[in-house]
């Protein structure tokens, strides 16, 4: 009988689940967030409901991808960052349904940040496994996060030191707010670029002011809004943002 381990995770806008064999990834569900027209994202008390609602059709979707096949364990991200205190709502519905699968099925339940998480698919998809045995560098960019990080690999997870990042507003946020009054839908990361590389235009220089690795980003924002209003160029625009950001995450290193 193939066996197989079985991921979760239930992160602000996304509900996730995989499945996965032999080091090969057999299922990678997604179910984003919804998100009204015009919003910036959600409170966390309504991205818990909606993870509660996606659930049940993730688990519909384990069933089927998993008949015939012996699952060890589960895995479940139940946190923000692998830190004392760290703590999200959003993250309880998924904890919730992992412990449930775990409990009915009598295999052991193994317990993440989602940070560890992604510094160790970052590994696996560079093929840098060979760093789980020392101390390495990492950035971690998202709605919810930008750090720099030293990460000591610790008990077969991460100890992380942030030593650069932003002091105000994320890489995530900066994204979908221009996102947004550009007209694009939440999240807007994919759209956003699409419309950059239709950018034929110079792109304005701006100096992004760094302190020790820190930077900020809000002035970022307030510069992208001025452009659009000067300009009416929307995939100029979009390209100032992602090449902004470019130069904000070489200054913090």
């Amino acid at each position: 009988m193939e066996e197989c381990f079985v991921g979760i995770d239930t992160s602000n806008y996304t509900t996730s689940l995989s499945v996965v064999s032999g080091g090969c990834v057999l299922v990678n569900g997604k179910a984003p967030l919804p998100v009204k027209e015009g919003e910036c994202g959600l409170r966390q008390s309504d991205a818990l409901f909606a993870h509660v609602k996606n659930l049940p059709v993730l688990a519909d979707t384990l069933r089927r991808e998993t008949a015939g096949k012996r699952i060890l364990a589960v895995g479940v991200s139940e946190k923000p960052r692998n830190v004392e205190g760290s703590y999200r709502p959003c993250f309880l519905g998924g904890v919730a349904a992992a412990e449930s699968v775990a409990a009915a099925l009598g295999v052991p339940l193994y317990r993440f940040s989602h940070q560890c998480g992604h510094l160790r698919a970052a590994l696996y998809s560079a093929e840098a496994s060979h760093l789980l045995a020392r101390a390495f560098g990492a950035f971690h960019i998202s709605g919810g996060t930008t750090e720099m990080l030293h990460v000591t690999p610790s008990d077969g997870a991460f100890s992380c030191e942030i030593v650069g990042g932003t002091r105000d507003l994320n890489a995530g946020q900066l994204v979908d707010r221009i996102g947004v009054m550009l007209g694009l839908s939440f999240p807007c990361g994919a759209m956003l670029e699409r419309l950059a590389r239709e950018n034929d235009k110079k792109i304005p220089a701006r100096r992004v002011k760094t302190d020790g690795g820190f930077v900020h980003l809000s002035g970022l924002e307030n510069v992208a809004r001025a452009l659009y209003e000067e300009t009416r160029d929307g995939a100029l625009t979009a390209a100032a943002v992602f090449r902004y950001l470019s130069d904000a995450v070489i200054g913090m290193s």
